[in-house]
Protein backbone atom coordinates (compact mmCIF):
# COMPACT_ATOMS: atom_id res chain seq x y z
CA UNK A 1 0.00 0.00 0.00
CA UNK A 2 1.26 3.94 -1.20
CA UNK A 3 0.74 6.31 1.09
CA UNK A 4 0.69 10.35 0.39
CA UNK A 5 4.25 12.64 0.89
CA UNK A 6 2.53 14.21 3.90
CA UNK A 7 1.38 10.90 5.60
CA UNK A 8 4.84 9.59 5.75
CA UNK A 9 6.16 12.20 7.02
CA UNK A 10 3.74 12.15 9.98
CA UNK A 11 5.18 8.78 10.19
CA UNK A 12 8.63 9.57 10.25
CA UNK A 13 8.02 12.06 12.95
CA UNK A 14 6.90 9.67 15.45
CA UNK A 15 10.60 8.29 15.20
CA UNK A 16 12.77 11.34 15.74
CA UNK A 17 13.11 11.94 11.59
CA UNK A 18 13.27 16.02 11.15
CA UNK A 19 10.71 17.12 8.59
CA UNK A 20 9.15 20.52 8.19
CA UNK A 21 5.95 22.19 9.35
CA UNK A 22 3.13 21.73 6.88
CA UNK A 23 -0.74 20.85 6.82
CA UNK A 24 -3.14 19.49 3.81
CA UNK A 25 -5.47 21.73 2.03
CA UNK A 26 -8.00 20.77 -0.79
CA UNK A 27 -8.78 24.34 -2.19
CA UNK A 28 -7.12 27.39 -2.34
CA UNK A 29 -8.70 29.33 0.16
CA UNK A 30 -7.46 26.55 2.37
CA UNK A 31 -3.83 26.43 0.87
CA UNK A 32 -4.01 30.18 1.70
CA UNK A 33 -5.48 29.46 5.30
CA UNK A 34 -2.44 27.10 5.87
CA UNK A 35 0.11 29.62 4.91
CA UNK A 36 -0.81 31.88 6.90
CA UNK A 37 -0.82 29.92 10.05
CA UNK A 38 2.85 28.87 8.98
CA UNK A 39 3.82 32.21 8.62
CA UNK A 40 7.22 33.04 6.62
CA UNK A 41 7.84 34.57 3.23
CA UNK A 42 8.26 31.32 1.70
CA UNK A 43 6.16 28.47 0.75
CA UNK A 44 5.51 25.13 -1.19
CA UNK A 45 2.88 23.87 -3.01
CA UNK A 46 2.88 20.58 -3.11
CA UNK A 47 0.85 18.26 -5.37
CA UNK A 48 0.01 15.16 -3.21
CA UNK A 49 -0.19 11.97 -5.76
CA UNK A 50 1.11 8.35 -5.31
CA UNK A 51 3.90 8.85 -7.93
CA UNK A 52 7.37 10.31 -8.19
CA UNK A 53 8.54 12.91 -10.38
CA UNK A 54 5.79 15.46 -9.48
CA UNK A 55 8.24 18.27 -9.83
CA UNK A 56 9.05 18.14 -12.81
CA UNK A 57 5.56 17.72 -14.23
CA UNK A 58 4.54 20.84 -12.52
CA UNK A 59 3.20 19.52 -9.49
CA UNK A 60 5.75 21.17 -6.75
CA UNK A 61 5.73 24.88 -6.95
CA UNK A 62 7.40 27.76 -4.47
CA UNK A 63 5.01 30.70 -3.48
CA UNK A 64 7.33 33.96 -2.16
CA UNK A 65 3.84 35.81 -1.29
CA UNK A 66 -0.30 34.69 -0.16
CA UNK A 67 -1.43 35.34 -3.82
CA UNK A 68 1.53 32.83 -5.65
CA UNK A 69 0.26 30.28 -2.72
CA UNK A 70 -3.54 31.02 -3.56
CA UNK A 71 -2.52 31.01 -7.82
CA UNK A 72 -0.59 28.22 -7.48
CA UNK A 73 -2.97 25.88 -5.42
CA UNK A 74 -5.58 26.90 -8.03
CA UNK A 75 -3.61 25.56 -11.20
CA UNK A 76 -1.98 22.44 -9.00
CA UNK A 77 -6.02 21.23 -7.44
CA UNK A 78 -7.99 19.62 -10.10
CA UNK A 79 -5.01 19.62 -12.70
CA UNK A 80 -3.91 16.27 -14.04
CA UNK A 81 -0.43 15.36 -12.96
CA UNK A 82 1.91 13.52 -15.87
CA UNK A 83 4.85 11.72 -14.48
CA UNK A 84 7.59 9.13 -15.57
CA UNK A 85 5.39 6.91 -12.47
CA UNK A 86 2.29 8.09 -13.69
CA UNK A 87 1.98 6.77 -16.97
CA UNK A 88 0.72 8.48 -20.23
CA UNK A 89 -2.66 8.90 -18.28
CA UNK A 90 -1.50 11.20 -15.04
CA UNK A 91 -3.31 11.42 -11.84
CA UNK A 92 -5.81 13.73 -10.75
CA UNK A 93 -4.48 16.12 -7.81
CA UNK A 94 -7.73 16.19 -5.13
CA UNK A 95 -5.27 17.79 -2.68
CA UNK A 96 -2.00 19.77 -1.65
CA UNK A 97 0.68 20.05 0.93
CA UNK A 98 1.64 23.96 1.90
CA UNK A 99 4.61 23.30 3.51
CA UNK A 100 7.34 26.33 4.91
CA UNK A 101 10.25 26.82 3.19
CA UNK A 102 13.84 26.42 3.87
CA UNK A 103 17.05 27.29 2.46
CA UNK A 104 18.69 24.55 1.07
CA UNK A 105 22.68 24.24 0.86
CA UNK A 106 23.00 20.70 -0.03
CA UNK A 107 20.77 18.01 -1.43
CA UNK A 108 21.00 14.27 -0.60
CA UNK A 109 19.66 10.56 -0.85
CA UNK A 110 18.89 7.99 1.35
CA UNK A 111 16.15 5.22 0.85
CA UNK A 112 15.88 1.98 3.20
CA UNK A 113 14.03 -0.92 1.25
CA UNK A 114 14.40 -5.06 1.15
CA UNK A 115 17.13 -5.84 -0.97
CA UNK A 116 15.89 -9.27 -2.47
CA UNK A 117 19.83 -10.33 -3.50
CA UNK A 118 21.18 -10.67 -0.03
CA UNK A 119 17.51 -11.16 1.96
CA UNK A 120 17.94 -8.57 3.92
CA UNK A 121 17.09 -4.94 4.65
CA UNK A 122 19.66 -2.27 3.00
CA UNK A 123 19.93 1.17 3.33
CA UNK A 124 21.40 2.91 0.05
CA UNK A 125 22.29 6.88 0.29
CA UNK A 126 23.88 9.40 -1.94
CA UNK A 127 25.27 12.93 -2.55
CA UNK A 128 23.32 13.41 -5.72
CA UNK A 129 19.91 13.83 -4.30
CA UNK A 130 16.83 15.35 -6.14
CA UNK A 131 14.81 15.10 -8.89
CA UNK A 132 17.71 13.38 -11.02
CA UNK A 133 18.56 10.18 -8.91
CA UNK A 134 17.45 7.60 -11.69
CA UNK A 135 19.97 9.17 -14.08
CA UNK A 136 22.74 8.93 -10.97
CA UNK A 137 21.69 5.47 -10.74
CA UNK A 138 21.80 4.81 -14.20
CA UNK A 139 24.72 6.28 -15.23
CA UNK A 140 27.12 7.09 -12.20
CA UNK A 141 26.12 3.85 -9.78
CA UNK A 142 29.23 4.51 -8.18
CA UNK A 143 28.30 7.24 -6.26
CA UNK A 144 25.32 4.91 -4.22
CA UNK A 145 26.68 3.64 -1.54
CA UNK A 146 24.75 0.67 0.60
CA UNK A 147 24.98 -0.48 3.52
CA UNK A 148 23.01 -4.44 4.48
CA UNK A 149 21.64 -4.20 7.80
CA UNK A 150 21.36 -7.49 10.42
CA UNK A 151 17.74 -8.40 11.04
CA UNK A 152 19.31 -9.20 14.70
CA UNK A 153 21.52 -6.10 15.37
CA UNK A 154 19.40 -4.05 12.82
CA UNK A 155 21.21 -0.34 11.73
CA UNK A 156 24.13 -0.07 13.58
CA UNK A 157 25.34 3.78 14.38
CA UNK A 158 28.58 3.04 12.67
CA UNK A 159 26.91 1.55 9.80
CA UNK A 160 24.69 4.91 9.85
CA UNK A 161 28.06 7.25 9.91
CA UNK A 162 29.82 5.54 7.22
CA UNK A 163 27.11 6.29 4.95
CA UNK A 164 27.00 9.83 6.26
CA UNK A 165 31.01 10.46 5.35
CA UNK A 166 30.69 8.65 2.17
CA UNK A 167 28.20 10.95 0.94
CA UNK A 168 29.89 13.85 2.29
CA UNK A 169 28.13 15.06 5.44
CA UNK A 170 29.97 17.65 7.07
CA UNK A 171 31.43 16.36 10.03
CA UNK A 172 29.54 18.47 12.66
CA UNK A 173 26.43 17.07 11.30
CA UNK A 174 27.31 13.51 11.61
CA UNK A 175 25.62 12.69 14.67
CA UNK A 176 22.40 14.14 13.46
CA UNK A 177 23.02 12.39 9.95
CA UNK A 178 23.32 9.32 12.74
CA UNK A 179 20.17 9.98 14.19
CA UNK A 180 18.17 10.65 10.85
CA UNK A 181 19.08 7.37 9.48
CA UNK A 182 18.55 5.07 12.44
CA UNK A 183 15.36 7.01 12.97
CA UNK A 184 14.28 6.23 9.39
CA UNK A 185 15.37 1.92 9.66
CA UNK A 186 13.00 2.13 12.70
CA UNK A 187 10.18 3.53 11.17
CA UNK A 188 10.72 0.99 8.43
CA UNK A 189 10.79 -2.06 10.51
CA UNK A 190 8.40 -1.16 13.13
CA UNK A 191 5.68 -0.33 10.31
CA UNK A 192 6.13 -3.30 8.26
CA UNK A 193 7.88 -0.86 5.09
CA UNK A 194 8.80 -2.29 1.48
CA UNK A 195 10.64 0.78 1.52
CA UNK A 196 11.18 3.85 2.65
CA UNK A 197 12.68 6.82 0.71
CA UNK A 198 13.42 10.57 1.51
CA UNK A 199 14.86 12.42 -1.57
CA UNK A 200 15.89 15.17 -1.00
CA UNK A 201 17.42 14.72 2.46
CA UNK A 202 18.44 18.57 2.75
CA UNK A 203 21.27 20.30 4.90
CA UNK A 204 19.95 23.73 5.11
CA UNK A 205 22.16 26.76 5.74
CA UNK A 206 21.41 26.99 9.14
CA UNK A 207 23.28 23.42 9.66
CA UNK A 208 19.50 21.22 9.93
CA UNK A 209 19.23 17.70 8.55
CA UNK A 210 15.45 17.64 6.99
CA UNK A 211 12.96 14.99 5.17
CA UNK A 212 12.18 17.58 2.14
CA UNK A 213 10.39 14.73 0.51
CA UNK A 214 8.95 11.09 1.90
CA UNK A 215 7.76 8.47 -0.05
CA UNK A 216 6.84 5.44 1.95
CA UNK A 217 5.39 2.09 0.77
CA UNK A 218 3.69 -0.39 3.38
CA UNK A 219 3.87 -4.98 2.97
CA UNK A 220 0.14 -5.04 2.64
CA UNK A 221 -0.10 -8.49 3.84
CA UNK A 222 1.15 -6.80 6.89
CA UNK A 223 -1.15 -4.37 7.16
CA UNK A 224 -3.10 -6.15 9.70
CA UNK A 225 -0.74 -5.15 12.46
CA UNK A 226 -1.10 -1.58 11.57
CA UNK A 227 -4.82 -0.14 11.68
CA UNK A 228 -3.33 3.53 12.32
CA UNK A 229 -1.25 3.37 8.63
CA UNK A 230 -4.38 1.15 7.39
CA UNK A 231 -6.31 4.34 7.96
CA UNK A 232 -3.95 6.32 5.68
CA UNK A 233 -5.26 4.55 2.15
CA UNK A 234 -6.42 7.07 -0.15
CA UNK A 235 -8.88 4.75 -2.62
CA UNK A 236 -9.17 7.54 -4.77
CA UNK A 237 -5.66 6.60 -5.73
CA UNK A 238 -6.12 3.06 -6.89
CA UNK A 239 -7.66 1.09 -9.83
CA UNK A 240 -11.07 0.45 -8.98
CA UNK A 241 -10.86 -3.06 -10.18
CA UNK A 242 -8.17 -3.65 -8.00
CA UNK A 243 -10.50 -1.92 -5.00
CA UNK A 244 -13.00 -4.25 -5.70
CA UNK A 245 -10.83 -7.16 -6.08
CA UNK A 246 -9.76 -6.80 -2.70
CA UNK A 247 -13.25 -6.76 -1.37
CA UNK A 248 -13.32 -10.50 -2.28
CA UNK A 249 -9.29 -11.37 -1.32
CA UNK A 250 -8.29 -11.58 -4.81
CA UNK A 251 -4.93 -10.15 -5.86
CA UNK A 252 -5.39 -8.37 -9.03
CA UNK A 253 -3.17 -5.92 -10.71
CA UNK A 254 -4.49 -4.30 -13.69
CA UNK A 255 -2.20 -4.40 -17.34
CA UNK A 256 -2.46 -3.22 -20.78
CA UNK A 257 -2.90 -6.84 -22.97
CA UNK A 258 -6.19 -8.39 -24.34
CA UNK A 259 -6.23 -11.45 -22.76
CA UNK A 260 -7.76 -12.21 -19.38
CA UNK A 261 -6.15 -14.29 -16.37
CA UNK A 262 -8.13 -16.15 -13.77
CA UNK A 263 -5.23 -18.38 -12.11
CA UNK A 264 -4.79 -19.69 -8.49
CA UNK A 265 -1.27 -19.42 -6.94
CA UNK A 266 1.04 -15.96 -8.06
CA UNK A 267 3.97 -18.00 -9.34
CA UNK A 268 1.40 -19.73 -11.93
CA UNK A 269 -0.15 -16.63 -12.32
CA UNK A 270 3.49 -15.32 -13.38
CA UNK A 271 3.69 -18.52 -15.74
CA UNK A 272 0.96 -17.71 -17.16
CA UNK A 273 1.77 -14.27 -18.02
CA UNK A 274 4.66 -15.03 -19.40
CA UNK A 275 3.48 -18.06 -21.98
CA UNK A 276 0.70 -15.55 -22.92
CA UNK A 277 3.74 -12.61 -24.25
CA UNK A 278 5.90 -15.75 -25.53
CA UNK A 279 3.05 -16.68 -27.68
CA UNK A 280 2.50 -13.37 -29.19
CA UNK A 281 0.12 -11.69 -27.25
CA UNK A 282 -0.30 -9.07 -23.53
CA UNK A 283 -2.00 -10.17 -20.91
CA UNK A 284 -4.94 -7.49 -19.41
CA UNK A 285 -4.35 -8.50 -15.69
CA UNK A 286 -2.52 -10.67 -13.05
CA UNK A 287 -5.61 -12.10 -10.86
CA UNK A 288 -4.60 -14.56 -8.53
CA UNK A 289 -7.70 -15.94 -6.53
CA UNK A 290 -5.73 -17.85 -3.84
CA UNK A 291 -5.97 -21.54 -2.56
CA UNK A 292 -9.56 -20.99 -0.69
CA UNK A 293 -11.47 -19.41 -3.20
CA UNK A 294 -15.42 -20.15 -4.19
CA UNK A 295 -17.69 -19.92 -6.25
CA UNK A 296 -18.85 -16.20 -5.27
CA UNK A 297 -15.31 -14.93 -5.50
CA UNK A 298 -14.66 -16.94 -8.66
CA UNK A 299 -17.73 -14.99 -9.96
CA UNK A 300 -16.63 -11.77 -9.08
CA UNK A 301 -13.28 -12.45 -10.19
CA UNK A 302 -14.72 -12.82 -14.01
CA UNK A 303 -16.65 -9.84 -13.59
CA UNK A 304 -14.20 -8.19 -12.49
CA UNK A 305 -11.96 -8.85 -15.72
CA UNK A 306 -14.86 -8.47 -17.90
CA UNK A 307 -15.49 -4.78 -17.16
CA UNK A 308 -11.62 -3.69 -19.26
CA UNK A 309 -13.03 -3.19 -22.28
CA UNK A 310 -9.74 -4.01 -23.86
CA UNK A 311 -10.28 -8.12 -22.69
CA UNK A 312 -11.01 -9.74 -26.12
CA UNK A 313 -10.39 -13.28 -24.45
CA UNK A 314 -10.38 -15.46 -20.91
CA UNK A 315 -7.78 -17.63 -19.87
CA UNK A 316 -8.62 -19.79 -16.72
CA UNK A 317 -5.82 -21.71 -15.61
CA UNK A 318 -5.96 -23.67 -12.50
CA UNK A 319 -4.14 -26.13 -10.31
CA UNK A 320 -6.09 -27.55 -7.57
CA UNK A 321 -4.73 -28.21 -5.10
CA UNK A 322 -6.16 -26.89 -2.12
CA UNK A 323 -8.80 -25.33 -4.81
CA UNK A 324 -10.68 -27.84 -6.08
CA UNK A 325 -11.47 -28.41 -9.53
CA UNK A 326 -14.72 -28.74 -9.45
CA UNK A 327 -15.27 -25.51 -7.59
CA UNK A 328 -14.00 -23.58 -9.82
CA UNK A 329 -15.60 -25.02 -12.69
CA UNK A 330 -18.80 -24.26 -10.57
CA UNK A 331 -18.07 -20.31 -10.48
CA UNK A 332 -16.69 -20.44 -13.97
CA UNK A 333 -20.51 -21.48 -15.27
CA UNK A 334 -22.01 -19.77 -12.22
CA UNK A 335 -20.66 -16.24 -14.16
CA UNK A 336 -20.41 -17.15 -17.44
CA UNK A 337 -24.38 -17.63 -17.24
CA UNK A 338 -24.98 -14.63 -15.21
CA UNK A 339 -22.68 -12.28 -16.89
CA UNK A 340 -23.39 -13.94 -20.76
CA UNK A 341 -20.09 -13.98 -21.59
CA UNK A 342 -19.46 -12.81 -25.36
CA UNK A 343 -15.79 -13.11 -25.54
CA UNK A 344 -13.76 -16.52 -26.22
CA UNK A 345 -12.98 -18.76 -22.97
CA UNK A 346 -9.96 -21.15 -22.74
CA UNK A 347 -9.99 -23.25 -19.48
CA UNK A 348 -7.37 -25.06 -18.41
CA UNK A 349 -7.23 -27.71 -15.49
CA UNK A 350 -5.62 -29.56 -12.82
CA UNK A 351 -5.35 -31.35 -9.97
CA UNK A 352 -7.78 -32.22 -7.10
CA UNK A 353 -11.35 -33.46 -8.71
CA UNK A 354 -10.29 -32.25 -12.12
CA UNK A 355 -11.70 -35.16 -14.24
CA UNK A 356 -15.41 -33.77 -12.30
CA UNK A 357 -14.39 -30.04 -13.36
CA UNK A 358 -13.78 -31.00 -17.10
CA UNK A 359 -17.25 -32.85 -16.69
CA UNK A 360 -19.23 -30.40 -15.26
CA UNK A 361 -17.33 -27.99 -18.04
CA UNK A 362 -18.25 -30.20 -21.08
CA UNK A 363 -22.10 -30.55 -20.09
CA UNK A 364 -22.83 -26.85 -19.16
CA UNK A 365 -23.69 -26.45 -22.69
CA UNK A 366 -21.26 -23.41 -22.77
CA UNK A 367 -19.00 -22.23 -25.64
CA UNK A 368 -15.91 -23.62 -23.41
CA UNK A 369 -12.34 -24.75 -24.80
CA UNK A 370 -11.02 -26.69 -22.68
CA UNK A 371 -7.09 -26.91 -23.06
CA UNK A 372 -4.65 -30.34 -22.23
CA UNK A 373 -1.79 -28.17 -20.73
CA UNK A 374 -0.52 -24.90 -20.26
CA UNK A 375 1.15 -24.50 -23.56
CA UNK A 376 -2.15 -26.16 -25.47
CA UNK A 377 -4.28 -23.08 -23.74
CA UNK A 378 -1.98 -20.32 -24.30
CA UNK A 379 -1.76 -21.00 -28.03
CA UNK A 380 -5.83 -21.38 -27.79
CA UNK A 381 -6.51 -18.10 -25.96
CA UNK A 382 -4.08 -16.20 -28.34
CA UNK A 383 -5.41 -17.78 -31.73
CA UNK A 384 -8.93 -17.05 -30.20
CA UNK A 385 -7.69 -13.24 -30.24
CA UNK A 386 -6.05 -13.46 -32.93
CA UNK A 387 -9.56 -15.11 -34.75
CA UNK A 388 -11.59 -12.17 -32.86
Amino acid sequence: MNIHEYQGKEVLRKFGVATLKGKIAKTPEEAVKVAQELGGKVWVVKAQIHAGGRGKGGGVKVAKSIDEVRDHAKKILGMTLVTHQTGPEGKVVNQVLIEEGCEIAKEYYVATLVDRHSGRVTMMASSEGGMDIEEVAHKTPEKIHTRTIDPVSGLMPFQARQLAFAIGVPAELIGKATQFFVGLYNAFVACDCSMAEINPLVMTKQGALLALDAKMNFDSNALFRHPDILEYRDLTEENPAEIEASEYDLAFIKLDGEIGCLVNGAGLAMSTLDIIKLHGKEPANFLDVGGGANKENVTAAFKIILKDPNVKAILVNIFGGIMKCDIIAEGVIAAAKEIGLKVPLVVRLEGTNVDLGKKMLKESGLNITPASDLEDAAKKVVAAVKGA
